[in-house]
This record gives structure tokens, C-alpha cells and sequence, in this order.
């Protein structure tokens, strides 16, 4: 048996996405700028994507920015908008994606950014946002709405709110969060909101930016003119249409997804504490309303096998991480464990679920680290 239990890093395509996607890739492969038959069926299937995906969030068409992944949507958003707003506030458990464009921009003295306080479980000290919403009018508010290595899950609607009391636009990273829980982003008001196709069983190398009409973005790319001129470059169109498809199968079963999911959660989280003693759970991972059903993030009592784990679990079979795939090629300890302070003698795993999963694999999972974790 192989346990795959690393879907925050990617999950498996739908079959759906993949028969979705091959007459873009074999029939209808045509550049979609081009003015022939071939080039305007592409075109087509770009613009009916946008308007798919439009409907499942509560946007405009219009509001749609296809691009790489999260990663670009990200930059094209933070860069774009830092000659429009002068104080960002945001936190430092951040994606990478977000922290690193922020900080150069500070450096570069283009924007001022409050870098919000932690509760011990990775939370934001809700007084201080309270209170830099309040100090900075108008100032940009960047949080993420499910942290992707401790799992914990922002009270989107409260800061919706907060926001638009305040005059304060809000983007939110929801990588991990899109094709999981229900959006409306008009009723949300945000301004801004980063999906990637590939974390909600769509195809690698593709996702969207949500753009609220009338928010000013200046460009980072030259010479291209493709979606508003902000991602340029001839479009993915297999990607984009395999991308819509998973949206809207996900979107479609949400509710079964998370039962069947939460299950799996509540049930490891009840195994590993009656097998590992002094076992902790990391941020509010452990709590299924505080925190995305999809992650559960364990911190392992110091061992001598600890210094392998991850690699004796990949031989046994399982596919689990220490944290952000994002970051694996890093030899520094991850930023996010530092924040909430983590003790560096105990070891990470990540475990993260999809509808794919069983309990049979949840069971042979602890089971193996069981064996593994207690050699001597």
C-alpha cells in the first residue's frame, strides 16, 4: 500500500479535469490570440472557463485574472498595488510568496508594513489588528485565510468586516482554501484573492487572481497584453479549462468532501495520541473549526529517529512532509514553526488529506510511524 497524505503540497487531478483537458491539448491546441477557427475555440474555452470559475466565488467575469499559481497572483497583486497604497499590514506566518515581495518592497521604502503580533498558536493578536486598521486609514490588509503549514484558519468573514468598516481593502492567499470552503467574495468584499488550480485536484502550473472591478494594479510584465496585460504570455488554455472543471467539481461537493475528510482528521488525531505520548499538535490544527480540515500538523517528542522520520516514512510508503513544499529545497527551520516557537529537538510532520483518502490508509499511517518512532 502507498499512503499519499501530502495534498497541501499538490493533490490528484479529477479524471474529469484530465478528459477536460485533452482536446485543448490534441485537437484544439490552437493559440488563442489567433484569429483562425482553431485559435477562436481556445479563446472560447479560456472565456467560458473565466466565467465558470466567476460564478463559484460570487465574482465578475471580468474580476478573473488567469495566471501561473498562486505564486504570481500573489506578486502580480502586491507589486501591482504598491503605488496605490502606502501601509500594508500583514503577519509573519505568511507563504513565502506574500513575505518576500512585502519585505523588498519595504526595503525599497515603497510601502510601510505593520507585521502583526502572534498569539502561542500562530494566531493573529486580534487587539493589535484591531488597533493597526485602526492607526493606518486605508492601509492594505494581506492575511491568508488557511496557514499551509500549521493549518490554522483565518475568521475570514470577522475581518471582512472589520475591513470594510475601516475603508481597509483585504487580500487573502486562499491557495489552500478555494475549492474547499464556499466563497462569495462579493458578499466578503475583498479585494483581492490567490487560488491555485492544483491544491483542489486541478493540473499543476496554473491558477487565478480574484480582482476586484476598479482596483488599480500597475503591470510587472512588458510586451504582452494577455489577461489586462498583468500575466502575460500566450494562456494555458488546457490548464485554465482543467482548472474550471475542478472548481466546479469540488465546489459541487464540499460538504461530502469535508465529512468524509474531517473523519479522517478527527480519527489520526485520536490514533496518534493514544500511540505516541507527549504527541502536540501544532497552531490550532488539531481543532476542526479552528483550523482547515485538510491539515493536521503534529510536533513528535524528541527521538533518535526523528532526524529521518520523513525520509523512513517515504521508504514505508507514505508520502507526508515536515511543512510548506514550497520551501523544501530551504536549509533554514521553517519561518512559521519560528513564530509560534517551536522546540527544534521535536520533529514536524505535516499530514494533509484529500476525498481520496481512507481510514485503512490513516490506519497503516500510524501503524508504520509507530514502528518507525519506536526503534531503538
Amino acid at each position: 500500500m502507498h499512503v499519499y497524505l501530502d495534498n497541501a503540497a499538490t493533490t490528484a487531478p479529477y479524471p474529469e479535469v484530465f478528459e477536460a483537458m485533452k482536446p485543448y491539448l490534441t485537437e484544439f491546441y490552437g493559440n488563442p490570440s489567433s484569429t483562425h477557427a482553431i485559435g477562436r475555440k481556445a479563446r472560447t474555452a479560456i472565456e467560458q472557463a473565466r466565467k465558470t470559475i466567476a460564478k463559484l466565488i460570487g465574482a465578475s467575469a471580468s474580476e478573473i485574472i488567469f495566471t501561473s499559481g498562486g505564486t504570481e497572483a500573489n506578486n502580480i497583486f502586491l507589486q501591482g498595488i504598491a503605488s496605490y497604497v502606502p501601509h500594508v499590514i500583514s503577519s509573519p506566518v505568511e507563504h513565502p510568496a506574500v513575505l518576500q515581495p512585502l519585505k523588498q518592497l519595504a526595503k525599497d521604502k515603497v510601502i510601510e508594513v505593520t507585521w502583526l503580533p502572534l498569539e502561542k498558536n500562530g494566531n493573529i493578536l486580534q487587539p493589535a489588528l484591531e488597533n493597526a486598521i485602526l492607526d493606518n486609514p486605508g492601509a492594505l490588509v494581506v492575511l491568508m485565510h488557511g496557514n499551509n503549514e500549521i493549518g490554522n484558519l483565518l475568521q475570514l468573514e470577522k475581518l471582512a468586516i472589520l475591513c470594510a468598516e475601516n475603508n481597509s481593502p483585504l487580500f487573502t492567499d486562499a491557495v489552500q482554501t478555494i475549492g474547499h470552503y464556499p466563497f462569495d467574495v462579493k458578499s466578503l468584499k475583498i479585494t483581492g484573492l490567490s487560488a491555485s488550480a492544483h491544491k483542489f485536484h486541478g493540473p499543476k502550473g496554473v491558477g487565478f487572481l480574484y480582482l476586484k472591478q476598479g482596483t488599480k494594479l500597475t503591470g510587472l510584465y512588458r510586451g504582452g497584453e494577455q489577461e489586462r496585460g498583468l500575466s502575460v504570455g500566450t494562456e494555458n488554455v488546457a490548464g485554465i479549462v482543467g482548472m474550471a472543471k475542478a472548481l466546479e467539481i469540488s465546489s459541487l461537493n464540499i460538504k461530502e468532501n469535508r465529512q468524509h475528510i474531517e473523519l479522517l482528521k478527527t480519527t489520526l488525531i485520536r490514533l496518534l495520541t493514544e500511540t505516541i505520548p507527549g504527541i502536540r499538535f501544532n497552531g490550532t490544527s488539531s481543532g476542526l473549526e479552528e483550523s482547515m480540515f485538510t491539515v493536521l500538523s503534529v510536533s513528535i517528542p524528541k527521538s533518535e529517529q526523528n532526524e529521518m522520520l520523513i525520509f523512513n516514512l517515504d521508504l514505508a510508503n507514505i508520502s507526508v512532509s515536515a511543512g510548506s513544499a514550497c520551501a523544501s529545497g530551504a536549509v533554514s527551520e521553517s519561518h512559521v514553526l519560528k513564530a509560534i516557537n517551536h522546540d527544534p529537538e521535536r520533529a514536524v510532520i505535516r499530514f494533509s488529506f484529500s476525498k481520496f483518502n481512507t481510514l485503512e490508509e490513516i490506519n497503516f499511517a500510524v501503524k508504520k510511524l509507530e514502528e518507525i518512532y519506536k526503534q531503538n
